[in-house]
């Protein structure tokens, strides 16, 4: 029984250990922190106590340090950085691509280590919407030009239109031409700093003009005509009656709505 209460009570310290990583309140990962290049970022040193001695460090080389009541900052951070001697907290300034890594920093003041690791992000660029038409669909795709390399994995998308298939989060969404086509669809990129949108009308999707899927329609009613009128014709074997010439009128004004849509 005291061998299981104390192996009970070791697994109770052991998940309020856990508890207490997971909450942040024991640093054991790094903090996500994203700046935008050539602006300013800060990582946030949750402090209430002075600091008599901070260090920062970029993996193992030193970015900024105070020190018997000196700050100094070093190697490519000099003259870039502010370190706030109350918290800790220390803001980089003109972010460089070359700036992106695991930040670490130390204290003697405070029992662990506050680690961050930035990311650095080019302004996000308007996505481009391009279509074409597959199997009798209408096929948008939206993405982010090649050029930007900037972490491509953190960007998302988003379409907003009234139907159902505006509502799943991917690159490429499907219309039928039979159907309704909305009027307009939107496309937004965004990433954890910056949120583009942009849009396409799918009608403009279809070639000749937006009246080409009323084109497709008159051509089946054209031919039915055709054959009602072949019929009128042979039950008139002495040619065009009374009965057939309005057949062979409408099917003439047919043909020219047909003509005029092309």
């Amino acid at each position: 029984m005291v061998a299981g209460s104390d192996a009970g009570r070791a697994l109770g310290v052991l998940g309020v250990f856990c508890l207490l990583r997971c909450f942040g309140f024991i640093s054991c990962s790094s903090q996500q922190t994203y700046g935008i290049l050539h602006k300013n970022v800060t990582f946030h040193v949750p402090s209430n106590i002075p600091l008599t001695e901070i260090l920062w460090k970029k993996q193992k080389d030193k970015v900024a340090e105070r020190e018997n009541s000196e700050f100094r900052a070093f190697s490519s951070f000099k003259n870039r950085v502010y370190l706030d001697t109350v918290s800790g907290s220390l803001t980089i300034y003109n972010l460089t691509l070359s700036d992106e890594d695991e930040y670490e920093m130390e204290s003697p003041n405070i029992t662990d280590t506050m680690k961050f690791f930035l990311y650095v992000l080019e302004p996000l660029p308007s996505p481009t919407l391009t279509c074409a038409l597959t199997n009798g669909s209408i096929e948008v795709q939206c993405m982010i030009s090649e050029h930007y390399n900037t972490h491509p994995q953190l960007n998302t998308y988003a379409w907003d239109c009234p139907l159902e298939q505006c509502k799943h989060n991917s690159t490429r969404i499907y219309f039928k031409m039979e159907n309704d086509l909305p009027q307009k669809v939107q496309c937004t990129a965004s990433n954890p700093l910056f949120k583009r949108t942009s849009s396409i009308i799918p009608e403009t999707c279809i070639p000749s003009s937006g009246h080409s899927r009323h084109r497709y329609a008159l051509i089946p009613a054209a031919s039915a005509l055709i054959v009602t009128c072949v019929v009128l014709y042979v039950r008139d074997s002495t040619g065009p009656t009374h009965s057939s010439l309005p057949c062979i009128f409408s099917l003439m004004h047919k043909l020219q709505l047909i003509g005029n849509r092309r």
